[in-house]
């Protein structure tokens, strides 16, 4: 079962590119965000015509988030929950062939300090509680998508120039690793344990591809009955090269 996250960064204006990506790479499931597309403006038709079904929660302008699948997914939650108020278009949940399959958008953050990176780590707050109940329920689950997050010194090309980011607060990592001291896997890291993972994102100024200068911001974290299926994950970075591609790379694990 292959399960990829891609930021598509803008689903109609970036659909030739995914649909090249879907036809290449074949994945079982793929979780898209920024959709950048209401719900009525999702390209159901192109998706289906390329052999996948879809789910989806879009947004006016920003956000959005899907699930795409081969098998039909079944939905279990189109929103994060803990807070009836919040109505950004950023979670949604389905059963996959046996396997609860999240995609999910997490905010931004910038410019901080200030409103938006309070939401950021109220966000993280309602994923870290959600998170947990999913593992309480011993269902596999995977969370795929956009944290907005870069883990540690190690998943950035060079922090100097980035340092009052919102992607690199002492804040947004200690979230993530209370995250995932709950338990889950972070796949990439654990398929590169010792050598620097592979980028999934490059920045579209600065010639941040052409100088490889990359962050991993996109995750796919494991619940321990699915890291026990792990057997490969990686990146297909060369997607980022293609013509009017999105700034992110479409990432990826494979399971027993």
């Amino acid at each position: 079962m292959r399960i990829a996250t891609f930021n598509i960064n803008g689903v109609n204006t970036r659909l030739p590119n995914l649909l090249e990506w879907l036809e290449e790479a074949r994945p079982d499931v793929a979780c898209l965000q920024e959709l950048k597309a209401t719900d009525a403006q999702f390209p159901a038709k192109a998706i289906r015509d390329a052999g996948y079904h879809a789910v989806w929660k879009g947004e006016h302008r920003w956000n959005g988030v899907a699930i795409l699948s081969r098998e039909e997914p079944v939905v279990t939650r189109r929103g994060l929950p803990g807070d009836e108020k919040d109505v950004q278009s950023r979670y949604i949940e389905a059963a996959v062939d046996g396997v609860l399959i999240a995609s999910l958008y997490l905010p931004n953050g910038n410019p901080q300090p200030g409103p938006k990176f309070d939401y950021k780590l109220a966000w993280f707050e309602r994923l870290i509680a959600h998170a947990g109940e999913l593992l309480a329920s011993g269902a596999p689950v995977v969370l795929a998508g956009d944290y907005n997050v870069v883990p540690t010194e190690a998943d950035i090309y060079n922090s100097r120039s980035w340092k009052k980011d919102a992607l690199l607060q002492p804040e947004s990592r200690a979230a993530f690793a209370r995250l995932l001291e709950q338990g889950w896997t972070d796949a990439i890291r654990e398929r590169f344990p010792h050598d620097p993972p592979p980028w999934t994102f490059w920045q579209y100024f600065r010639q941040a591809w052409e100088r490889d200068a990359g962050l991993r911001i996109d995750h796919l974290l494991l619940s321990p009955g699915v890291a026990a299926r792990l057997s490969d994950a990686g990146v297909d970075r060369e997607v980022r090269g293609r013509a009017r591609a999105s700034d992110h790379a479409p990432t990826w694990i494979v399971l027993d």
